[in-house]
C-alpha cells in the first residue's frame, strides 16, 4: 500500500503527531498554522529530506492544493468541528483532538458529514489507552467483573497557568467552564465498559479561589462535577478542573467485582466478594503490561503511551477502512456530556438527555442548539451563558498585565521558555 499522507493543523499540540511509527504506514507531508513562524520552525525540525513538507497558513488553502488523505486537527479546543467537517467534504480522513464539537448543533453536522462523505473519523482521546485501562477493559469484557454499576472518573490537573499558554482575552483556556473538559474523565469508562451516557446532571462549586490561579485573566471556576446515567442503567460520576489532587484515576463497581487504577501508582487493585468470585482470588493488586509487541513504543509515548495507541488505532482504520472505536457517535456523545453538564450547573442541576447522535430523527432535535459559553472578540455577549459560577472576578490591572505579558512571551507553541524560542528563531534567521 502506498503510505497515507497527512497533515497536521496546529503546531502546539499538533507536534505530537508528527513523528508516525513506521509500522503506521503514514508520512507527514503539510502543516497548517496561523503563525509563518511557527511553521518554519516546524519545517526546519521536520523536513524529508527531499524538502517537500508543505506549508500553510489558510487551511481551506490546504485542503485544496495539498496532496493529502487525511487531516489531523489539533487546533483550539472548542473549534474541531467546522475544520473536521470541511476536510470531510474534501474527502480527507479526520483525526481530531477532543473535544469533537463546541455545541450540539456542530456535533450533529459532524455526524452527518462523517456519513455522507464515507471516510474516517476518531476522536484523539489518548486516556482510555493507558496500560492500566486497557487492562480493565480486558478484564471486563473477560466477563469477570460483570455489568457496570457505578463508575468513577478523574481528570484533575492543577496548574498554574503561565499567561503564554493562553494567548489573548478569548482564548479557549480563558474562558472554558469546568465541566468541558469532560473526556479524559469519562472515555476510558466508556471504552472499558461498551456504556454511553444517555442523562447528565452537571454541578460546580460556588465558591471563590484565587490560589489556584496562576492566570488573573481565566474566568473559570475550580472544577467541575458531572454525573450521567448509562445507556445500561448505571450511574458515572467524573470530576475535572484544578481541584488540589492531581489525578487520571477510574474506579468501577460491577455485579461480580471491582476494580480501580491506584492513586499514585501504576497498579491496579481487583476485588471480588466470596460469594461470586468463583475461581477468583479476592484482591490482587498489579502492575499491567503494555502488548509486547508494542511495548517500546508505547512507553516511550506521551500521555502514558495514549498517544502512540491513537496514531495505531487511527492507521489501522484507515488500512482497514473501518470506523473505529473512538469513531464519531462515541465522539459526540462525550463531548455533549461537559456541554450538557454546564448548562445544568448554570440551571441549578438540572437534568438533561443526551443525543442519540446515530439516530437521526433524534439528532433533529438538536440540529439549532448553538447554545455556548465561548465569547468571540467584538461579539455582543448580551445573553450568552455563563462562563463561571463563582464569585470570582479579575482584579484591576489583570488584563493590562496579561497583555504585557502575551506580547513579552510571543507564545508560538514552543513552551513558555522566551529563551528556547529565540534560539530556534535566530537559527533560522527570522
Amino acid at each position: 500500500m502506498e503510505p497515507i499522507k497527512y497533515a497536521v493543523v496546529g503546531t502546539g499540540r499538533g507536534r505530537t503527531f508528527m513523528h508516525p511509527d513506521p509500522s503506521f504506514n503514514m508520512k507527514f507531508v503539510a502543516v497548517c498554522d496561523r503563525n509563518p513562524k511557527k511553521l518554519a520552525i516546524i519545517k526546519s525540525e521536520n523536513d524529508n529530506e527531499d524538502k517537500t513538507l508543505e506549508t500553510y497558513t489558510d487551511y481551506d488553502e490546504m485542503l485544496e492544493k495539498a496532496d493529502i488523505d487525511a487531516v489531523i486537527l489539533a487546533n483550539y479546543f472548542h473549534e474541531h468541528a467546522e475544520f473536521a467537517i470541511k476536510a470531510l467534504r474534501k474527502g480527507k480522513h479526520v483525526l481530531s483532538e477532543c473535544v469533537a464539537m463546541g455545541t450540539l448543533a456542530e456535533g450533529v453536522e459532524l455526524c452527518r458529514a462523517v456519513e455522507e462523505s464515507g471516510k474516517i473519523y476518531m476522536i484523539a482521546e489518548n486516556y482510555p489507552f493507558s496500560k492500566q485501562r486497557m487492562e480493565m477493559r480486558r478484564l471486563y469484557q473477560s466477563g469477570e467483573l460483570g455489568e457496570l454499576l457505578y463508575g468513577e472518573g478523574e481528570y484533575c490537573h492543577p496548574m498554574h497557568e503561565p499567561y503564554g499558554i493562553a494567548p489573548g482575552e478569548y482564548h479557549w483556556r480563558n474562558q472554558i467552564p469546568s465541566t468541558y473538559y469532560c473526556t479524559h474523565a469519562i472515555a476510558p469508562i466508556m471504552m472499558i465498559t461498551d456504556t454511553i451516557p444517555t442523562k447528565v446532571n452537571g454541578f460546580v462549586p460556588k465558591i471563590e479561589d484565587q490560589s489556584y490561579r496562576g492566570n488573573e485573566v481565566r474566568l473559570q471556576d475550580p472544577g467541575g462535577i458531572i454525573v450521567c446515567q448509562m445507556d445500561n442503567g448505571a450511574v458515572v460520576r467524573t470530576l475535572q478542573g484544578a481541584f488540589r489532587t492531581h489525578s487520571m484515576i477510574t474506579r468501577l463497581q460491577c455485579t461480580k467485582g471491582a476494580v480501580e487504577q491506584d492513586r499514585g501508582d501504576d497498579r491496579i487493585t481487583v476485588w471480588h466478594e466470596s460469594r461470586d468470585r468463583g475461581d477468583q482470588p479476592k484482591f490482587r493488586s498489579y502492575m499491567p503490561e503494555w502488548p509486547a509487541e508494542f511495548a517500546s513504543q508505547a512507553a516511550a509515548a506521551g500521555h502514558g503511551g495514549g498517544d502512540f495507541w491513537v496514531m495505531y488505532y487511527f492507521a489501522e482504520a484507515l488500512k482497514k477502512n473501518e470506523q473505529p472505536y473512538l469513531n464519531v457517535y462515541r465522539a459526540c456523545a462525550m463531548s455533549a456530556v461537559g456541554i450538557l453538564a454546564w448548562k445544568s450547573a448554570c440551571n441549578g442541576g438540572a437534568c438533561y438527555d443526551v443525543p442519540k447522535f446515530d439516530d437521526e430523527e433524534d439528532r433533529r432535535r438538536y440540529e439549532n442548539d448553538y447554545w455556548t459559553p465561548f465569547r468571540k472578540e467584538g461579539e455582543d455577549d448580551t445573553g450568552m451563558p455563563p462562563r463561571t459560577l463563582s464569585p470570582w472576578c479579575p482584579p484591576e490591572g489583570a488584563l493590562d498585565k496579561a497583555r504585557e505579558a502575551w506580547e513579552r512571551n510571543d507564545y508560538l507553541g514552543l513552551g513558555w521558555n522566551k529563551e528556547k524560542m529565540d534560539e530556534a528563531y535566530a537559527k533560522l534567521q527570522i
